[in-house]
């Protein structure tokens, strides 16, 4: 029996487990949607495609299952473009339906005709046109396929007026989802243990990649007496319950985080391939164990570079190892990453109940949130105090935008995880910036009835550009922002919506927020001069933001300066 189009790729993506759609109706896709309408996979209609591919990439990452979205020709699927760039670097498996103009239309200059392929081609794992109705099935369960396997977007490229053909193909084309377990040779194992035992001073830093190892991670660090470092996005996977885990590097990090792997003698890179290279060890040996191997030595050059899945390497790695007896080494560090944690309570004391500091509000946060709660947070400052201040345990997961860097992306993708976990607690930590950005998609949590509960970092400016002007030695400039009254914008959307001005009144106000059974907004005044600090401040940076305050004085703004000292070095 013949089926059209829009048939035949519903069909085979809901075959391939996917349960939502997220996009905006229109044109070159009615008869898709009119198919979808009346298929299992539930349609979640976005006021802005780019909240939309914020959304689906939200779901498919936390639930690693397949997650649609379908865009119009021209504008449509355009605007999903940063939303699904995003998600396709965070290695959610997201398929998107990118439509195009009638193909009697195309290059002929018709309105709304863009060429899909060229802006998709270049972040996706897969990107192909349907040019037939034969190929539908078959083009459809291989995007499927790319999208789960290889992590990341699919793009199907179809003509509108394609959806009404018909097809015969009657072949049993399906998505096949192979799990291989990838180890390194013998002798590349013999050779990674006699580093090891070498080592006085070893260090494990554990990315993304490792993010099912974390018994054998720690197992690994007992017998070699190794402190254990994590990335930014392994945060929630190596943190809980791990007595020798001693937090992160870079300017994100943390003391111990950043002295542990600047001062260790081997410095084993498990499935990560660190961006940043200035906070390298200078004098270390470096070994990188990871499944890509375009990742290794991307980033710093390596001594030893192994292809494996870190759960079966370093399995096969333990019983190869001598123990270390000496203790010295990673007690210092375990000793200095808890003096870390008792400085970020105290960081959160208020010494003026009339001032919030945002390290304050994500504390309170931890505090009342849910031991299973799922945290987003925007691009920006919102992601430090979140990786910084909110603690993992376990069935906690968290998201921020940490490969692609961008804004406004915490509540969009709260609102996919909340559509995927609907009886968790789903909070979005939001800038100003980032929320004011997509604010239109907040009548989506009402429209949707999606519970996200949303706080708003509300020092009205872009504070983490403001940061880095500041310490590059600029003026600060165009940074500032002229914010309503968040609160009030929720409740005019029907939300619930309120605003907090006071230390006094924090506690209170966000153990009502998170209470409430719907969407709703906590508009927080926070302070503006606080900064993001980096575990060590170098002297350039002193320098820099010396330079800044000479600037700021020349142009009358002296009480500024004095305010920036007070709330970060006289606390």
């Amino acid at each position: 029996m013949s089926k059209s189009v829009a048939k035949i790729i519903t069909e085979t993506l809901q075959a391939a487990g996917a349960k939502r759609c997220y996009g905006v109706v229109g044109d070159t896709i009615n008869h898709f949607t009119d198919v979808l309408r009346k298929s299992e996979i539930d349609w979640v209609h976005v006021r802005h495609e780019e909240a939309g591919g914020f959304a689906a990439g939200g779901e498919a990452y936390m639930t690693g299952e397949l997650t649609l979205c379908a865009g119009t020709c021209g504008p449509g699927s355009l605007h999903f473009v940063n939303g699904l760039f995003e998600s396709h670097r965070n290695g959610a498996p997201v398929v998107l339906i990118a439509s195009n103009v009638a193909r009697n239309e195309e290059g002929l200059g018709f309105p709304q005709e863009v060429d899909q392929k060229a802006i998709y081609q270049q972040a996706s794992v897969f990107c192909e046109r349907i040019s037939h109705p034969d190929q539908a099935r078959r083009i459809t369960t291989l995007a499927a396929q790319a999208a789960l396997t290889k992590k990341g977007l699919a793009v199907i490229i179809v003509n509108g007026d394609m959806f009404t053909e018909k097809s015969e193909d009657a072949l049993a084309w399906s998505v096949h989802r192979p799990a291989p377990v990838v180890t390194p040779a013998p002798t590349e194992l013999a050779r990674l243990a006699q580093m090891v035992d070498q080592a006085q001073r070893p260090v494990i830093y554990a990315g993304i990649g490792a993010r099912d190892a974390r018994p054998e991670l720690i197992a690994l660090a007992e017998k070699i007496r190794a402190p254990i470092v994590h990335s930014t996005r392994a945060k929630e996977f190596i943190e809980p319950d791990n007595p020798w885990q001693v937090g992160m590097t870079g300017i994100l990090g943390n003391r111990a985080g950043m002295e542990a792997v600047a001062n260790c003698d081997l410095m084993l890179c498990l499935g990560t391939d660190f961006a940043y290279t200035q906070f390298y060890p200078e004098k270390a040996k470096i070994v990188q164990v990871d499944i890509d191997p375009m990742a290794i030595g991307r980033r710093s050059p390596v001594d030893l570079g192994l292809i494996g899945d870190v759960t079966a390497t370093v399995q096969a790695l333990l019983p190869q190892l001598a123990p270390h007896s000496d203790t010295r080494w990673l007690k210092k560090a375990v000793e200095q990453y808890h003096r870390d944690l008792e400085g970020y309570g105290r960081e959160a004391r208020e010494p003026d109940p009339s001032l919030i500091h945002p390290q304050a509000l994500t504390m309170a946060i931890n505090h009342h949130a849910m031991d299973d709660a799922v945290f987003t947070a925007d691009g920006g400052s919102p992601m430090v105090w979140m990786l910084r201040h909110i603690r993992a345990k376990g069935q906690r997961r968290f998201l921020t935008s940490l490969l692609h860097g961008t804004m406004a992306n915490a509540y969009p993708q709260a609102m996919g995880i909340a559509k995927a976990y609907p009886d968790r607690q789903v909070i979005a930590l939001c800038g100003d910036g980032g929320l004011s950005m997509l604010m239109g998609d907040l009548l989506t949590l009402k429209q949707e009835d999606i519970p996200v509960k949303i706080v708003i970092y509300n020092n009205e400016t872009l504070g983490f550009v403001e940061m880095e002007q500041r310490v590059e030695g600029l003026l600060d400039a165009f940074t500032g922002l002229k914010n309503p009254d968040f609160g009030e914008v929720a409740r005019a959307m029907g939300l619930w919506g309120r605003r907090v001005e006071t230390a006094s009144d924090l506690q209170a106000a966000v153990a009502d927020w998170l209470a409430q059974p719907g969407p709703a907004v906590l508009d927080v005044r926070t302070s503006r001069m606080e900064l993001v600090m980096p575990p060590k401040i170098a002297a350039s940076q002193v320098a820099s933001t010396a330079l800044f305050g000479a600037k700021a004085v020349a142009k009358g703004r002296s009480k500024e300066v004095v305010d920036l000292l007070a709330d970060n070095f006289l606390r």
